[in-house]
């Protein structure tokens, strides 16, 4: 499969390696780590074993890639506005699109871009930064969740699992694309909002107990926003001590969020904090602590 990787952040490049070094033909979109990833190749450092791709196809602009088959978006969504610029010389008769990207409203501005029938939704549960340029480190997880954004066409999803599948990525379709959403928002939004805003990795934020339960807390006002949009089956309360349990073996891990305002980069609050926010004000379900999180980083960001 002819795969283009449109935001070769941590996300795409160590999506991107893995369907390399499983046969598939790369092409990546890249823009800081270009002379770096077109003269050494590719380095992964992961927790399943480290390799390198000494030979990437890297390119500065899509049109000198042309037309592929997938592509795989792993843009920050505050660069969604470029959409256009950026996707458009990829797409041919039979292009599919996957936006793994983070928060709500992704595939619905893709969709009237390129049309409701190329675009497939995924949910990333990856723990992977950036090091020096050209290396991504894999600390935890990898997970993908896909979903159908307009029904009919399973066959889809299903060949794209098996060749995530069989590029050593645990990747399964789910018939509840809003739901898969919402459940990394539960975790998203506390550890990527309060890391960012107090710059402590999750270790540091889970230690005290005052702190702990302020992130259930965030955890439970997520939930309680997601049950009221019409999921197939609701979250439970449980799923949030599932998640603190879960963070509770990442050690030292540092959320994209917080990287990135160390770095002095624009954060993804419009779709991280707004679009939430204002999908349970229009079903009438308040989440203060949210709410006052999102105001904070805001502020804290100017």
């Amino acid at each position: 499969m002819r795969i283009a990787i449109v935001g070769a952040g941590a996300l795409g490049l160590y999506y991107g390696a893995l369907l390399q070094r499983n046969g598939h033909d790369l092409h990546f979109l890249l823009r800081r780590d270009f002379d770096a990833i077109t003269r050494d190749g590719l380095k992964i450092f992961s927790i399943h074993g480290d390799f390198t791709l000494p030979q990437v196809q890297g390119y500065r602009q899509a049109k000198e890639i042309g037309a592929v088959d997938l592509v795989l978006v792993g843009l920050k969504t505050f660069a969604n506005d470029h959409y256009a610029e950026l996707i458009t010389p990829l797409i041919g008769e039979r292009t599919q699109i996957l936006t793994l990207q983070n928060g709500l409203g992704n595939e619905e501005t893709l969709a009237e871009l390129f049309g409701a029938e190329r675009i497939i939704g995924g949910v990333a549960f990856l723990c992977a930064n950036r090091g020096a340029p050209g290396e991504v480190h894999h600390l935890g997880e990898g997970r993908i969740v896909l979903g159908e954004y307009q029904p009919g066409g399973q066959w889809r999803l299903d060949r794209l699992v098996e060749i995530f599948s069989k590029s050593g990525v645990d990747c399964r379709a789910t018939g509840d694309l809003k739901r898969a959403r919402w459940e990394k928002l539960v975790w998203n939004i506390p550890f990527n909002g309060l890391c960012a805003l107090l710059q402590q990795p999750v270790n540091l934020l889970l230690a005290p107990k005052s702190s702990r339960r302020l992130v259930r807390e965030l955890m439970l006002e997520v939930i309680a926003a997601a049950n009221a949009q019409g999921l197939t089956h609701p979250i439970a309360e449980s799923y949030a001590e599932r998640m603190l349990e879960f963070t509770d073996n990442m050690g030292e891990y540092k959320p994209s969020m917080q990287i990135d305002r160390a770095e002095g980069r624009q954060l993804e609050i419009a779709a991280i904090f707004a679009a939430p926010l204002d999908y349970g004000r229009r079903k009438g379900v308040a989440m203060p602590r949210v709410e006052m999180l999102a105001t904070l980083l805001e502020q804290a960001t100017r």
